[in-house]
């Protein structure tokens, strides 16, 4: 009998999934998980708990690595699979109900665990690729929870509404119309507010994320009343553009979102700010200079915020010849222990010969046979000049970085399970994000650990090469 017992624990230990080994292997939930989380949670019950903290942690980090939208399919798979289950380390299966008290009772500690990863993965990601960990990328998102409002039957209810009001004015658009027709809130869920999100409208409840260079997320701010309340400045009236409002919605954001992540994180430094065009104003400009102590501002212009050319400047801040209107030739950055950090342009008609330049121009703007210089100052406007020239190829492949942080959203969404949740909750719709991004770190550290850094965007990867 001892002989046979034997087998089947060998059996039972060598047959294990790659992943799950992995998992065991080279994560340490107990270190993973903060102390004040272990201290909340087994503080609050005056007798001993069924189930650890680590099994919830576990279960629900694996209900989001396998996309799992509803805790119903997550007790489904652990019911069915004695593997997964032993993972867990639960003896006895939670109810639906205790996995969703689990993430409204203790969502600060699991935002608490996600500043934790964060800093653990610091250092991993400054290792893969030191220059891209110091790219800071923002953007926004909506979850959208299961109310009425998001059926599509909603819309065309509304925009037939619309367009009953347009039969007797042929300039009326109904679809600019329907806008105002909208309520501000779902009515099941007054905390998702009316957004425009990718071309669609929706009630969603709104989500900044922060990532890195290598498109690790670094910060989720949820936008809930505990973060309008701390932040009042992120209300904003609605006006009668969807894209203006967004516009102005995200760029109020970026001040009370990075305010909160080097709050969060004290010592991590970063040099280069990417946006959208969204954040396109001289006060988020002041502020990523001044304030958040960058030294790139990677943002396009807004056409809303620009203004005519001027002097013998266009529509990028870049000089351009008075006469013909090209632009100016970049020649790199300058400045001194005494002198302040400068970017030189000359003619663009101006060629190196030997170590000088001469300019080749048939009508010279000036006397001077270098041809044409002109200094432009950072410090003196950030806007006009955020550290790396607008419309040049170093700008170009820089700013194609930004995509990252969508793509880290999409990952998310749809991946992690969180594109079609049948949860209206605030609480529960938040934890469900933060721990997306635990996720996602989570397999930074797995990636680091099994020697394959190159697998660190996406931890499904792992899963399916371990498979």
């Amino acid at each position: 009998m001892f002989d046979t017992y034997t087998d089947v624990l060998n059996k039972t230990e060598n047959d294990k999934s790659e992943f799950i080994r992995l998992l065991e292997e080279y994560i340490d939930f107990e270190t993973i998980i903060p102390y004040r989380f272990y201290n909340a949670f087994y503080s609050g019950m005056g007798r001993k708990r069924i189930h650890s903290l680590e099994s919830y942690v576990r279960a629900l980090i694996l209900q989001r690595l396998l996309g799992l939208e509803h805790i119903s399919q997550l007790r489904t798979i652990l019911s069915v699979c004695k593997e997964l289950k032993d993972f867990c380390g639960f003896t006895t299966l939670p109810d639906a109900p205790q996995f969703s008290r689990f993430k409204q009772d203790f969502v600060y500690h699991i935002n608490l665990m996600f500043d934790h990863l964060v800093e653990i993965t610091a250092p991993i990601c400054k290792e893969i690729d030191e220059k891209k960990s110091q790219y800071l990328i923002f953007d926004t998102t909506g979850i959208e929870p299961n109310v009425t409002e998001n059926n599509d039957k909603f819309f065309n209810t509304k925009l037939k509404q619309a367009k009953s009001l347009s039969k007797n004015n042929p300039t009326y658009d109904p679809h600019k119309a329907v806008y105002g027709l909208l309520p501000d809130t779902a009515r099941k869920a007054p905390a998702a507010k009316q957004q425009y999100i990718n071309g669609h409208f929706c009630y969603a409840y709104k989500a900044g994320v922060v990532t890195d260079g290598l498109g690790i997320v670094r910060h989720i701010a949820f936008f809930d009343e505990d973060f309008r309340k701390n932040h009042p400045g992120v209300n904003t009236r609605k006006s009668d553009n969807p894209d203006l409002d967004k516009e102005i919605a995200d760029s109020v954001a970026l001040k009370p979102v990075l305010s909160d992540f080097f709050k969060a994180h004290p010592t991590l430094k970063f040099s280069t700010f990417l946006g959208d065009a969204a954040f396109d104003s001289y006060d988020n400009y002041s502020l990523l200079k001044n304030v958040f102590r960058f030294s790139r501002a990677c943002i396009p212009l807004n056409a809303r915020n620009s203004k005519a050319s001027y002097d013998s400047f266009n529509e990028f801040g870049n000089p351009v010849c008075p006469l013909t209107g090209e632009q100016f030739t970049f020649l790199g950055n300058s400045g001194g222990k005494n002198r302040s950090l400068r970017c030189k342009w000359v003619c663009p008609k101006s060629v190196q010969k030997g170590n000088t330049r001469i300019c080749t121009c048939d009508s010279p703007c000036t006397d001077s046979s270098y041809g044409k210089c002109v200094y432009t100052y950072p410090d003196k406007s950030f806007r006009d000049c955020p550290g790396i020239p607008r419309n040049t190829e170093h700008w170009d492949n820089l700013y194609k970085h930004r995509v990252l942080v969508e793509r880290t959203i999409n990952i998310f969404k749809d991946s992690f399970g969180l594109n079609n949740l049948k949860t209206r909750n605030v609480k529960t719709i938040k934890a469900d994000l933060l721990l997306a991004g635990c996720t996602q770190l989570i397999g930074v550290i797995l990636a680091k650990a099994i020697h394959k850094e190159k697998l660190y965007k996406s931890i499904r990867k792992i899963v399916a090469l371990a498979s």
